[in-house]
């Protein structure tokens, strides 16, 4: 694909979102929704919306090779993904769920379900490669001398000589000779008495030929079949409904295609490279040549405001402090009468904001009419990303739209852009400057003139500095404050608490889209979700936060996730998933992991600190915690009353309070029997609950076919898939894997070519391993309801929630409770 192709990419997303803003952001504000169907409606569309932008700006800034250009659609890309997250927060808050059907909107906008697939931003890796490679080398490095310490422990326990071993290998090399040998020997025997019995035999005329015409109808009825069968096949690829064996795989379109993106993101490093280089050559150039021009303008200008200050007021003005904008202020385009006003202004301003907040709120408290005034309904909440979308598109409009490109073949940097934007850094650094040499100038004038030494004005802004800094907070006591980094990560990968990351992606979750879900919804039956509903929410919640430091301070913060299902559903793949997108590291904190670690209260407070340094200093970062409804036991069976599973359950949630948007920190839950746990306790620390089901049908007959593929299998005609999806209705992804592993051996994937597979083979293993029955699902279901957000669901599915009205004290209507 070549620029114009991408470039068009971008300019078509940056329109729509052009289109997304004016409705977003209207002239007049909107009313309030009563209707809280057709409010979702609103926030469904535009959440579709807003995701078909994120996949085209992703593929754009993934090949768009130009560097300037993809600063802006980082920035643009980063500001969708957070509306995105928004929209899915207010979804979440209006449907009381945390899965949503909207097919009747992908419907009406013509699209498929594969459309709303959320796209892993490949960005989350290729800027950090070198730095993940690094840390790979060091945690193998590290593994590989316990291996080496470990290792003569394992050879210890050998118990064998070698005499010993050389006497059972003879013997049982011996033994598998001679049932070779009986087994010929049978063969042998058989064929004899075959023969002895044909040689009895008086075969007439009319035998031989009936027996002749039997084979013939045999044989013509197989070569029959077969060749209706061939046809068959034939027309079905022909119509395009069954792949082509025939041709080599993968395709060599899809092999060209993937070399070429390639081959552009390793000129984007170099393009990337070269304009850095620029940035700083162009900068000094500036800086040498412009610089002490800017300089004498500035002081020309500022000593021509003063005098013109003078002459209309009598006196020399203050100068503007730092934090009001220094002499900037001085060069917009006002008079000197109305600098001095706004000045005036806004000290008044400052003085006046203390007393008057606290007798403010009383009169809103006071309102008699206020009420009454405000009309009831649904509003949007306010947006953090909104703004910086909208000087992205207007950066965009006035620099890239019309932009003529037809000579940067090569799209290469373009230098007059970075002259204008490296001049207004220059021009801000050469005014911090003259500022402070202008307020010495302005000092003396006033000495020479008025008489006034400054003295007030230098007290007042000292006063004023005071006022602003305030209080310090305390700071936490760093408990391994003369330790580097480097040995923090050494211990606590020897103590098993920071693990690898097993290879899985998030695609490799396999799961179909809910067809029935908006069909049972409309019937006042909640469907269960399908594991393509887990698979967004999981990139949702976990790896778009992780993977962007901007989306993860501005987005609705999510600190804590538990994974709820029976066990093999994937949830521990899911753990590890998020961590290879995001290339976060991985702690365990599972209590089966911690026993014998760090004992006693004080280990455990320095481990804890350990943890939770390594993984903000070294963030993004996973902390898993297994079984997590141990450390929730309402009552500690007694077999584990000696492993002390309850052991972080006062010292957890206080590190969740200390935890903030800057710190890309993510605790992951999982358990299978939440049943066990106290619900309340639970649902404090993980704010979001994610249930995972059986998979359904669908996604049962894609996990088959995919599942034998990848294990080296073939599906053929003869394997009958959808019987298979239904006979296994009950059984997890991990029930299947196992089958079909233990179905398809070496041997048997050698066997493929002669004797295709069928679905017989794997009812036998399939009817060993026992199933999920429904009372556990319902289990299941029913905890899930006694939850916040289900029984949020249960009032809604009744009818006893009312619409919130935007009313005083509260956003979006929630009223302030007593404290």
């Amino acid at each position: 694909m070549s620029h114009s192709l991408y470039s068009k990419l971008w300019s078509g997303a940056q329109e729509e979102l052009g289109s997304l803003l004016t409705q977003e952001l209207p002239v007049e504000p909107l009313r309030p929704e009563r209707d809280r169907v057709v409010f979702f409606q609103r926030l469904a569309t535009l959440y579709v919306r807003y995701v078909q932008i994120f996949r085209q700006l992703e593929e754009a800034y993934d090949q768009i090779v130009q560097p300037q250009k993809r600063i802006l659609i980082r920035q643009v890309l980063d500001n969708v993904i957070g509306r995105v997250l928004e929209l899915k927060n207010e979804m979440v808050e209006k449907e009381y769920s945390e899965y949503h059907y909207m097919d009747d909107v992908i419907q009406d906008m013509k699209l498929t379900p594969e459309d709303l697939e959320i796209p892993i931003p490949r960005y989350f890796i290729s800027e950090r490669s070198k730095v993940l490679r690094d840390r790979s080398k060091i945690l193998s490095s590290i593994l590989e001398k316990l291996e080496v310490v470990e290792k003569p422990k394992t050879g210890a326990e050998r118990t064998l000589s070698m005499e010993k071993a050389i006497r059972i290998i003879q013997v049982t090399e011996r033994a598998r000779q001679g049932r070779l040998r009986a087994k010929f020997m049978r063969e042998i025997q058989r064929d004899q008495e075959r023969q002895k019995k044909s040689l009895n035999r008086d075969l007439g005329e009319a035998a031989a030929e009936q027996a002749a015409i039997c084979i013939q109808k045999v044989w013509k009825g197989f070569m029959q079949r077969k060749r209706t069968k061939q046809e068959s096949e034939e027309e079905m690829i022909f119509l395009g409904m069954a792949p082509d064996h025939s041709l080599p795989q993968p395709c060599p379109a899809s092999v060209v295609a993937e070399d070429t993106k390639n081959r552009r993101r390793i000129r984007q490093e170099e393009h990337e490279e070269d304009y850095q280089k620029s940035i700083i050559s162009i900068t000094n150039s500036l800086r040498e040549v412009e610089g002490p021009d800017m300089k004498e303008n500035m002081k020309d200008q500022i000593r021509q405001w003063f005098i013109e200050c003078h002459d209309a007021t009598g006196s020399f003005p203050d100068f503007p402090e730092e934090e009001d904008g220094g002499s900037s202020l001085i060069f917009a385009d006002k008079t000197p009468e109305q600098l001095m006003e706004e000045l005036a202004a806004k000290e008044e301003e400052e003085t006046s904001k203390r007393p008057k907040g606290k007798e403010e709120n009383i009169d809103r408290r006071k309102g008699p009419g206020e009420e009454e005034e405000e009309e009831p309904g649904l509003m949007m909440l306010p947006s953090a990303f909104l703004s910086q979308l909208q000087t992205g598109q207007k950066t965009f409009t006035d620099v890239w739209k019309n932009r003529e490109e037809s000579k940067n073949f090569n799209q290469r940097h373009e230098a007059e852009l970075i002259k204008e934007e490296k001049r207004k850094e220059i021009e801000a650094e050469i005014r911090l400057q003259v500022d402070e040499l202008m307020r010495q100038e302005l000092a003396n004038w006033k000495l020479a003139v008025d008489g006034d030494k400054g003295g007030k004005a230098k007290a007042a802004a000292k006063k004023k500095k005071a006022s602003k800094s305030g209080k310090k907070k305390k700071k936490e006591k760093d408990l391994t404050a003369d330790r580097t980094i480097e040995s923090l990560y050494q211990e606590l990968v020897e103590q098993g608490l920071l693990k690898p990351a097993d290879n899985v992606k998030l695609q490799d979750y396999i799961g179909d889209y809910s067809y029935l879900g908006t069909t049972l919804r409309l019937t006042d039956i909640e469907p269960m979700p399908s594991l393509s509903d887990v698979r967004q929410v999981i990139a949702l919640y976990a790896v778009l936060p992780l993977g962007s430091q901007v989306v993860h301070e501005k987005a609705p913060l999510v600190k804590a996730i538990l994974l709820v299902g029976p066990s093999g559903v994937g949830k521990k793949m899911l753990v590890h998933a998020i961590c290879q997108e995001t290339g976060a590291n991985l702690f365990d904190l599972s209590s089966a992991n911690l026993v014998g670690k760090y004992p006693g209260k004080n280990g455990l407070t320095m481990m804890l600190h350990m943890v939770f340094k390594v993984a903000r200093l070294m963030q993004p970062s996973v902390v898993w915690i297994g079984d997590a409804e141990k450390m929730f036991y309402k009552k500690v069976p007694k077999e584990e009353k000696e492993l002390d599973p309850k052991r972080l359950k006062k010292d957890l949630p206080k590190i969740l309070k200390g935890m903030k948007g800057e710190d890309r920190v993510l605790i992951v839950g999982t358990t299978n029997s939440p049943v066990n746990a106290d619900l309340k306790s639970l649902c404090k620390v993980y704010t979001k609950i994610i249930l995972i089901p059986r998979p359904d049908y669908a996604s049962r007959y894609v996990m088959w076919k995919q599942l034998i593929q990848r294990n080296g299998g073939v599906v053929t005609s003869t394997l009958d898939i959808s019987s298979l999806a239904k006979i296994s209705d009950g059984y997890t992804q991990g029930h299947m894997v196992q089958v079909i592993r233990s179905v398809l051996t070496e041997r048997r994937i050698q066997l493929l070519a002669k004797r295709p597979l069928v679905a017989t083979e794997f009812v036998s293993p399939l009817a060993r391993i026992d199933p999920v029955f429904q009372d556990e699902e319902e289990a299941l279901k029913a905890w899930y309801a006694k939850t916040p957000l289900g029984k949020k669901r249960i009032k809604a599915a009744s009818g006893t929630v009312e619409d919130e009205a935007p009313k005083k004290g509260g956003k979006n209507g929630k009223k302030k409770g007593k404290k």
